[in-house]
């Protein structure tokens, strides 16, 4: 596959300052990509472009995936400071483990609202950049999108969804010479997990994170997001072992299901989850 080098293109990252978002700021900066950083604190968006080498190289913008407004606005003014845009990494996500039925519809709205639906509204904002320098658009998504685990409704259905818009998009913008990816970690260290491990799902569901479970280096994750754009890959899983799960999801969902969740311990965390509701 031929590389697409990174050295002076310009990336948008949502979800900058977030644990993935800042890690990979860094990483991309390190092979000298001009950085588009967009979240919601503008006092902290400016601190992180300063350490990342100041206006020439790193700028914020405040932007929220929630808004489409928002996110034109930030990425037309983003543009014009840069000159241009080659590629957007939608990276904003969030969580919330509870059982569909204790669950605040909210909550589980605000989910999707942030996880599916922004990452729709940061490429729609994002397709005229990307289309006129041939660029390319990643979505972080999880391996979540395939192995869709209890206590966690809003999540997965989420990241199953951004997998399946990046596989339509991708066949909406090709005839444009855009590339569309999407990657999928695995469970890695970031201030959103937190919560998990510190709950009773971590130890009742995923086995405290052993085994099949267990977390992945968040430097393996960043590590996977740059070759993802530096091949314009269409899907990358981390670790790459899950590969196969990702391929064929529907062959390994009964025996995945059977291996990583007891029917009594899962049992017990939905009625935990009731006592225990992650916002």
């Amino acid at each position: 596959m031929k590389s697409y080098p990174l050295n002076g293109r310009i990336i948008a990252i949502t979800g900058a300052t977030g644990g993935l978002g800042r890690a990979a700021a860094q990483a991309l900066r390190d092979k000298g990509a001009k950085l588009v950083l967009l979240d919601l604190d503008l006092d902290s968006l400016s601190v992180m472009a300063a350490a990342l080498g100041g206006p020439d190289v790193a700028a914020g913008w405040a932007a929220n995936v929630r808004s489409i407004e928002s996110l034109e606005t930030a990425l037309k003014e983003a543009a014009q400071h840069f000159g241009a845009i080659d590629v957007v990494v939608a990276g904003a996500g969030v969580s919330s483990v509870v059982a569909l039925e204790h669950i605040d519809l909210a909550t589980f709205e605000r989910v999707i609202d942030i996880n599916l639906n922004g990452v729709a509204r940061t490429f729609r904002a994002a397709i005229p950049y990307v289309k006129a320098r041939q660029g390319y658009l990643l979505a972080v998504s999880s391996m979540a999108a395939f192995v869709h685990s209890p206590l966690n409704t809003a999540y997965t259905a989420s990241k199953a969804g951004v997998w399946a818009l990046c596989n339509s998009l991708r066949l909406e913008l090709r005839q444009h010479g855009v590339g569309v990816g999407s990657l999928h970690p695995t469970f890695f260290q970031t201030p959103m997990m937190e919560a998990v491990i510190t709950g009773p799902s971590s130890t009742l569901v995923w086995n405290n994170h052993q085994g099949i479970w267990q977390f992945v280096a968040l430097e393996r994750v960043v590590s996977g997001l740059v070759e993802c754009i530096e091949q314009r890959r269409d899907l990358m899983t981390v670790p790459r072992s899950q590969g196969l799960v990702a391929k064929a999801p529907g062959l390994l969902r009964r025996l995945i299901e059977w291996m990583g969740f007891d029917p009594g311990k899962v049992a017990e965390a939905v009625r935990l989850s009731d006592e225990n509701k992650a916002l």
